[in-house]
C-alpha cells in the first residue's frame, strides 16, 4: 500500500532566537508519538499464535479437514482419477507464414501484335507534352499492352525476330554481355579449373602413379570386362584346381626366390610415360630445364627458335604434374631462352638467361608477363648468349655466418659473373676467361706454320658447375674445349686447366657423391671422367657419332649418369659396363634432343628435344638406382 510521507504529521514548537538563563533553566516537557507503520514487504504466515484472535477459527477448520481425509477411502464420494495436461502444438519459424502458390501462366501472341508492337518501336515516341497519356496501334491496343504482349513474345516465339530489327539486337548484345560476364567471373574460372585437374588425373591416372611408383588401379567399370570376368569363373575354378595340384609338390620359398631372380635379371629399360607439350611450344627448342626446389612436382621450361640466327622471341613455361597438357604459368620473353633455374632461398623466383646476354627475374605466384626485375638497364650486362645460369648457396664470411644465395651466370662474352638483386639488376665480374695456348705437336715433316692472332683475348664460355661441398671452387668449359677450374678467392688466373676435348664444351657436372670427379660433354661426340687432381681423362664414353649436348649425374646413384646425344639418350652405368650404355632411348625421326633432367624423388628422366616436347620415361631394373656408395 502506497504511502504519503506528507500525511504524517510532526508536531513543530517555535524556537525563539535567545535563549536566557532562565529558559535555559526551566523544565520543558517532550511528547513521543508513534507514527502510521509503512509496510515494505507483507509475507503471509502459515502458522498462527493460539492467543491471537483467529486462533479458535483456524483451529475448526483443522479439525474438520483431519476428519475429512480419516473418512476418504472408502467413500464415494472421492473418485482417484488422472488427469493430463493437454500441451500446445508446437510451431517451427517454417512455416509461420503462408504457404507459397507457384503458378504458371502464359499469353497468347497473335502475329498481328507482333506486328503492331514493332512498329511502335520503330516510330518515335509520342512526348508527354502533347497530352497522350497512352498511344494506340492498328490494332487498338496501348502502348502498355503493346509493350507486355512483345516482352512475352520474345520468350514464347523468338522466331518471329527480325534480324535487322532494334529488337533483336539488342536481345543478341545483352545475351553476349551477360555470358562474357558469366566466363569472366572468378567463381566460374575456379570452377573450371578444380574440373580441369579432376579430369586431368582421371585421364593420366595411371601414368602418374606409374611416376610415383605406386599400384596403377585398374578400371572396374567396364561392363564388357565384367560380363567377361563372370564367364570364366568356371574356367578359373578349374585351373586353379589344377594350379594348386601342381604347386603342392613345390617349395613356396623356392617360387619366391624364383620370382626375385627374374625380376633381378630383367634387363633395364625406360619406359614412356607423357609429355610436356602444347600448341604454344611448337616451332620452339627445348634449352633447359630445372625443378623447383620446394615443390618437386613445378617444372620450368625453358624454349628458342629452332634458327639460332633467329632468336627474336622466347618461353619460359612452369609445367606442372596436375595437367601435363597445359603450363601453369607461361612467360614470353622478348629473346630466345637459353638458360633457367629456380631460387632456393625464395622458389618463387625464376631467373632466365636470354640469347642476348639479358637476365630476367619473374615471380611465377603471378601470371604477368612483366618481369620483375631485369638486367636492360644495367651498363655491365652481357654482349653474348648467356649459356648457363645458376642459384648457388655459398658460405658467408666467419663473422657473418650461415649461407648466402648468389646468382651467377657465364656468357659467350667470355665473362662469370655475380648478378646483384637490388632495386634493378647489376652484376660484377668474378672472372674473365682467357684464350690459352693450344699444345699442337707437329707432324713429321711438317713445316712449321705462323700462328694467327686471335680475335679477342678473351675465351667463349659455356658451361660452369660448383663444387658440391666447397663452393668457393667451380669449373668452366669454354669453345676451345678446355675445361678451367677456378676459386672465387681469385679473379685473375685459373687453378688448373684440363685439355681432352676437341670442340665446344656444352656441359660439366659434378659428381654428387663422389666429389673428386667430374663429367664433361662436347661437340667432339664425347663424354669423358675426370678426377680434379689429374689432367689426364680417367674414361672417354661414346656410344654414337653425334653431338652431346647435355649430361647429368643420378642423384641417387654414383654410377649412372644420362648423356643426350642428337638421335637418342643413353643411360650409363659404370658398375655394369664402362663401354655401352645400360639403356638407350631413340628419337623419331627428324627430332633430336637437347637436353636432359632426372626427377629428384622418383625414378624417371625427363628429355627435352628440338620439337618443343619433354618426354617423361620412367627407368626400371636398374640395379644401381638405389646405391650411392662409390
Amino acid at each position: 500500500t502506497p504511502y504519503n510521507f506528507s500525511d504524517v504529521q510532526v508536531r513543530q514548537e517555535e524556537i525563539k532566537e535567545e535563549l536566557t538563563e532562565e529558559d535555559l533553566d526551566r523544565k520543558v516537557d517532550i511528547y513521543l508519538t508513534e507514527t502510521e507503520t509503512m509496510w515494505m514487504l507483507d509475507v503471509p504466515s502459515v502458522v498462527m499464535s493460539v492467543e491471537s484472535e483467529d486462533a479458535g477459527k483456524v483451529l475448526e477448520r483443522n479439525k474438520i479437514y483431519i476428519e475429512i481425509c480419516k473418512n476418504r477411502p472408502g467413500n464415494d464420494r472421492f473418485i482417484e482419477k488422472m488427469m493430463q495436461t493437454v500441451n500446445g502444438a508446437t510451431k517451427n519459424k517454417e512455416v509461420q507464414c503462408d504457404k507459397i502458390i507457384m503458378e504458371e501462366k502464359g499469353i497468347l501472341v497473335t502475329s498481328w501484335d507482333l506486328y503492331d508492337s514493332f512498329k511502335m518501336l520503330e516510330t518515335e515516341p509520342v512526348s508527354k507534352a502533347d497530352g497522350s497519356g497512352a498511344t494506340t496501334g492498328k490494332s487498338g491496343t496501348s502502348h502498355a499492352a503493346k509493350e507486355r504482349d512483345q516482352t512475352m513474345s520474345s520468350y514464347f516465339y523468338p522466331f518471329y525476330l527480325l534480324p535487322g530489327s532494334t529488337t533483336s539486337r539488342t536481345i543478341s548484345e545483352s545475351a553476349e554481355r551477360h555470358s562474357e560476364a558469366i566466363l569472366t567471373s572468378e567463381n566460374f574460372q575456379q570452377s573450371l579449373f578444380f574440373m580441369e585437374r579432376i579430369l586431368m588425373e582421371n585421364i593420366f591416372q595411371p601414368k602418374l602413379a606409374a611416376y610415383r611408383q605406386f599400384p596403377v588401379l585398374k578400371d572396374t567399370s567396364d561392363t564388357v570386362a565384367a560380363v567377361n570376368e563372370d564367364d570364366q569363373e568356371e574356367d578359373d575354378k578349374e585351373k586353379e584346381d589344377k594350379d594348386e595340384q601342381k604347386e603342392a609338390l613345390i617349395d613356396p620359398s623356392l617360387l619366391s626366390d624364383l620370382k626375385e631372380t627374374l625380376e633381378e635379371t630383367a634387363p633395364p629399360r625406360a619406359e614412356r610415360l607423357w609429355s610436356y607439350t602444347c600448341d604454344i611450344t611448337h616451332g620452339h627448342s627445348v634449352s633447359s630445364m630445372a625443378w623447383n626446389k620446394a615443390n618437386p612436382d613445378l617444372l620450368a621450361v625453358g624454349y628458342r627458335a629452332l634458327d639460332s640466327k633467329d632468336q627474336k622471341k622466347g618461353l619460359a613455361c612452369c609445367w606442372s604434374l596436375k595437367n601435363p597438357m597445359w603450363p601453369e604459368r607461361i612467360f614470353r620473353c622478348k629473346h630466345g631462352v637459353t638458360a633457367l633455374d629456380f631460387s632456393m632461398a625464395s622458389p618463387n623466383l625464376l631467373a632466365v638467361g636470354m640469347y642476348n646476354g639479358s637476365v630476367s627475374i619473374y615471380d611465377v605466384r603471378s601470371s604477368n608477363d612483366t618481369p620483375l626485375l631485369e638486367s636492360s638497364a644495367s651498363s655491365n650486362k652481357h654482349t653474348g648468349p648467356a649459356w648457363q645460369l645458376r642459384w648457388v648457396e655459398q658460405d658467408r664470411s666467419a663473422t657473418e655466418g650461415g649461407k648466402k644465395e648468389r646468382l651467377i651466370c657465364i656468357s659467350a662474352d667470355g665473362r662469370v659473373t655475380e648478378w646483384l638483386i637490388q632495386k634493378r639488376l647489376d652484376c660484377i665480374d668474378m672472372m674473365k676467361i682467357k684464350r690459352t695456348a693450344c699444345e699442337n705437336q707437329k707432324l713429321p715433316g711438317e713445316k712449321g706454320r705462323k700462328r694467327e692472332a686471335p680475335i679477342s683475348r678473351q675465351a667463349a664460355g659455356t658451361c660452369f658447375d660448383f663444387h658440391p661441398e666447397d663452393t668457393n671452387f667451380y669449373l668452366a668449359g669454354t669453345e676451345e674445349g678446355h675445361i678451367h677450374k677456378y676459386s672465387c678467392s681469385c679473379n685473375e688466373k685459373f687453378i688448373q686447366t684440363y685439355r681432352g676435348h676437341n670442340g665446344p664444351v656444352h656441359k660439366v657436372a659434378w659428381n654428387p657423391f663422389s666429389t673428386d670427379m667430374f663429367l664433361s660433354c662436347s661437340a667432339d661426340w664425347s663424354v669423358i671422367l675426370w678426377h680434379q687432381d689429374s689432367q689426364t681423362p680417367i674414361l672417354t664414353f661414346s656410344s654414337t657419332t653425334a653431338f652431346v649436348h647435355d649430361i647429368m649425374w643420378s642423384p641417387k646413384s654414383a654410377f649412372i649418369f644420362a648423356a643426350a646425344n642428337e638421335s637418342r639418350v643413353d643411360i650409363w652405368d659404370l658398375r655394369v659396363s664402362i663401354f655401352n650404355p645400360v639403356v638407350s632411348c631413340f628419337a623419331s625421326p627428324g627430332v633430336e634432343f637437347t637436353s636432359v633432367l632426372f626427377a629428384n624423388n622418383t625414378d624417371c628422366l625427363l628429355v627435352g628435344d628440338r620439337k618443343g616436347e619433354v618426354g617423361v620415361f620412367a627407368l626400371q631394373n636398374l640395379a644401381a638406382l638405389s646405391s650411392n656408395k662409390v
